[in-house]
């Protein structure tokens, strides 16, 4: 039997596509291993988005080409965002790789392998950007097994001026209510208690399928599968975030009150330079709304500096509407000029230096909020879910969620007196102490 190793790089949206190659190696009689040393064959799936990541992507592809000399692989393949983006240039600078498998030919991943190791040729596996997942597809989770990403809609029409994914992974197209509901059922059946669904723009769910945004519909059936404790909303754009979600949000205690809205900016010059379809007013409007109606709603956020034309005046500004506003969570990205972008064309380009000391400044102010919210939550109940249980020393440390946090990109909830609880279980536990990005809390 083959066996076959995988890397998912990048983010959520990533990982999914990485979930189902895996279920269909499994169902072609594939072993999975995670040892890199014993695999016949070894996927990297890639990450493009901006620079870091195209680096991270290519320095991983070097390392595991390495056990085409010093391991048993046969078959070294790339795919997703890096493939789809750079493709025959892809193949003819990196001899290591032996198939290129674009974000719309996952589904081919059989084809490549055989290709490779049975006719022995060199593929490029890219094709049309239309692809989208089922419900019928065969799927291996990679995250714990109470809770898992449902990629609701695939690709993105909002062309913003600094970003390639329209390019890499197409237009906007949703997968249909039964899909989902049918896949979420499913995948409640065997345990899993929060549904954090994804796409590149959440909000903008249906418009492609129903003329209209659906999300709300969608969500309003989601919430009646009885197993099911949480859903969680990722990638929220503000465009199509109507007065109908927010109340859905508020009413419901299955939906969390946690709200990822990338917001990249804050003040009108940059925002209509980077293409976006929302004003400084209209974000103010949308965020005192959220927080009016659901008391206690955790927003993260993004923010892009050092954009071609931010001057000293724009970014000051950005640091007053952070200030201002106290965002639960804020991700600062550096800006990266990325070939077949509007934005890398733009006059006024700033430099590393000068982004790399905006970016420092927006999270050294982003740490005193983070600090000051965690302390205020001190004395608060919370449902937490319980995730790891470590032995540090002769010390155990449990630790988890609340509807706070989204796994992998927030921080955690350490328990105290809560020996007996299990990965997966839910309890109620009181916030003793914050800190930074973590919080302390005794089980109730």
């Amino acid at each position: 039997m083959l066996k076959a190793g995988f890397i998912s790089l990048g983010c959520a949206k990533n990982l999914v596509d990485t979930e189902v190659m895996l279920g269909l190696l499994a169902t072609n009689n594939i072993k999975i291993t995670d040892n890199p040393h014993e695999a016949d064959i070894l996927i990297i799936n890639t990450c493009s988005f901006i620079d870091s990541a195209k680096e991270e992507s290519i320095s991983t592809i070097l390392q595991m080409a390495d056990y085409k000399k010093h391991g048993n692989c046969k078959c070294l393949i790339v795919a997703g965002c890096l493939g789809q983006r750079y493709q025959q240039e892809l193949l003819d600078e990196l001899p290591e790789v032996d198939a290129i498998v674009g974000t719309g030919a996952w589904h081919r991943i059989i084809e490549a392998i055989n290709d490779t190791l049975v006719d022995h040729k060199r593929v490029l596996l890219v094709g049309e950007t239309d692809t989208l997942y089922d419900e019928t597809m065969p799927r291996i989770s990679t995250t714990p097994f109470y809770s898992a990403y449902v990629k609701i809609a695939e690709g993105c029409n909002n062309c913003c001026s600094y970003c390639v994914i329209p390019k890499v992974r197409g237009t906007f197209r949703s997968r249909t209510m039964e899909s989902i509901i049918a896949e979420v059922k499913n995948l409640v059946a065997n345990g899993v208690k929060e549904i954090n669904l994804i796409a590149q723009d959440t909000t903008s769910y249906g418009r492609d399928l129903y003329g209209s945004p659906k999300l709300t519909t969608l969500l309003k059936e989601l919430v009646q599968i009885d197993e099911l404790i949480w859903v969680r909303l990722l990638y929220c754009y503000p465009k199509y975030f109507s007065n109908e979600l927010i109340e859905l949000i508020a009413t419901e205690s299955k939906i969390c009150n946690y709200i990822d809205l990338p917001l990249q900016h804050a003040h009108d010059d940059i925002l209509k330079a980077m293409l976006r379809q929302d004003d400084r007013k209209d974000i103010e409007n949308l965020l005192a709304t959220l927080r009016d109606r659901i008391p206690g709603i955790a927003i993260r956020t993004s923010f892009i500096v050092g954009f071609p034309g931010e001057t000293e005046e724009h970014f000051e500004d950005l640091k007053q509407f952070i200030t201002e506003q106290k965002f639960d969570r804020v991700g600062v990205f550096t800006y990266s000029q990325e070939d077949d972008t509007i934005a890398a064309n733009l006059p006024h380009q700033i430099s590393d230096e000068i982004k790399q000391e905006r970016y420092h400044s927006l999270m050294a102010l982003q740490c005193q909020i983070s600090e000051q919210l965690n302390q205020e939550l001190e004395g608060s109940v919370l449902d937490v879910l319980i995730e790891q249980i470590n032995t540090n020393e002769s010390e155990i440390v449990i630790s988890g969620r609340s509807y706070r946090e989204a796994p992998d990109v927030d921080g955690q909830i350490y328990v105290e007196k809560a020996l007996g609880s299990k990965p997966g279980d839910v309890i109620k536990a009181r916030i003793v102490q914050g800190f930074t990005y973590d919080v302390v809390a005794e089980k109730l």
